[in-house]
């Protein structure tokens, strides 16, 4: 047990407070089992840190984290680390990494472990996190009526600003938006120059490590890119090496002309895919990984039926990142536009304009000169412009949407 306490602390004593992502405060911490999920490199780990640090300036060593990676887990269990914890007096058990517990008996995964846990010991709060494709994870241990779940996505443009010491200024939702949107712009561009800030954003602020590395920081994320195709889905789908390869391959296509409008009987010849299902499929994964965001009519629905209209990367660093062709600005806007917007809100697309947001507000995305032609007569009809500071009438700035969350 000392080995486990030395280990834990030592990571929670070097976590830093001064910046915490806007899910912080929207957890009810109070929930015994809570699940965070989200895309690697989005700061899951230094969320449940932060709270464990806290915890344990109350009250010390009554929060515990491990890594369910951790040579410590190779012979551990879940069950029996908790049971020796609980007599320890510790209340609060962070697990991170989920997704990679070696599992200890047959059939009895972490899920399960878990399941077994919140039962067994009901003075013990669990947090767990993992990457974002345990949403297509079916474990032995049913936990859907125990845990609240909360997704952390990368860094909205709100928070970059925060997060650099730019400007501090609260999130906004989308009906503030769109009825305020020339006082809200007004506040913050008298107090910042807001564009170059945007454009910076575009390319290198959607995940909170940039400022540790800034040379080697499109590396990192093409290694994040292959260790959720190579290691994340594999863990939860049981996929061949060989569908990892294709994969890698869809995600190339794709990437080559974004925003990509599929044709599937052509991606699975090129893909050697025999039916449509088994593409739609592997389109599934990449979107719960968050490499990708798929666009269709209807939102809703088994979207392993369900032929995408649109497909975008899952952010625009990635469009830098991946190298992609773009001469295109407006693949960029529409990205970011998806990747901001789609945190709180339902998108689809629409018969006129880009994007239908809660079945309510179609929005047109272009540069200052887009007319609104697209939209004309359409109510809740909007513009959304890039390279403007300020809106006016149904005019409304493309980075304003980076304030979301």
């Amino acid at each position: 047990m000392e080995e486990i306490f030395n280990y834990s602390n030592s990571i929670i004593e070097k976590v830093n407070l001064d910046f915490k992502r806007y899910l912080h405060s929207e957890i009810n911490w109070d929930s015994r089992l809570i699940e965070i999920l989200g895309s690697r490199g989005v700061g899951k780990t230094t969320l449940m840190l932060q709270k464990a640090k806290i915890l344990n300036s109350g009250k010390p060593n009554q929060a515990i984290y491990i890594s369910l990676d951790d040579k410590l887990m190779y012979k551990n269990s879940i069950v029996g680390l908790a049971e020796e914890l609980v007599k320890y007096g510790v209340q609060y058990l962070f697990l991170d990494e989920v997704h990679k517990y070696p599992p200890k008996l047959k059939d009895y995964d972490w899920s399960a472990e878990i399941k077994n846990t919140y039962d067994r010991f009901p003075g013990l709060s669990i947090v767990y996190s993992g990457s974002s494709v345990l949403k297509i994870y079916k474990g032995h241990g049913d936990l859907s009526r125990r845990k609240s779940s909360y997704r952390l996505p990368g860094l909205s443009f709100r928070e970059y600003l925060v997060l650099n010491g730019i400007i501090s200024y609260k999130s906004i939702t989308i009906n503030d938006l769109v009825s305020n949107h020339q006082d809200i712009s007004n506040e913050i561009t008298g107090r910042i120059k807001i564009i170059p800030h945007f454009k910076e954003y575009l390319k290198t602020g959607y995940f909170p490590f940039y400022n540790e590395d800034p040379e080697s920081y499109y590396n990192r994320l093409n290694s994040i890119l292959n260790v959720i195709i190579e290691t994340d889905i594999p863990a939860v789908s049981e996929i061949t090496f060989e569908t990892s390869l294709k994969l890698k391959k869809l995600l190339a296509v794709i990437s080559s002309t974004v925003p990509y409008v599929p044709n599937l009987l052509n991606l699975r010849r090129e893909l050697f895919i025999s039916d449509q299902r088994t593409l739609l499929r592997y389109l599934n994964f990449l979107e719960k990984a968050e490499v990708i965001n798929t666009l269709s009519q209807k939102a809703k629905g088994n979207k392993i039926l369900q032929k995408p209209g649109k497909i975008y990367p899952g952010n625009t660093n990635y469009i830098y990142g991946l190298n992609i062709s773009c001469d295109e600005p407006g693949t960029i806007r529409e990205t970011f536009f998806g990747s901001q917007v789609g945190v709180r809100h339902e998108l689809k697309l629409p018969s006129r304009g880009d994007f239908l947001v809660n079945n309510k507000y179609t929005f047109e995305i272009g540069g200052k000169t887009k007319s609104a032609q697209q939209i004309k007569d359409l109510k809740n009809g909007w513009l959304v412009l890039d390279d403007i500071e300020n809106g006016v009438f149904n005019r409304l700035p493309l980075w304003l949407f980076g304030f979301l969350y």
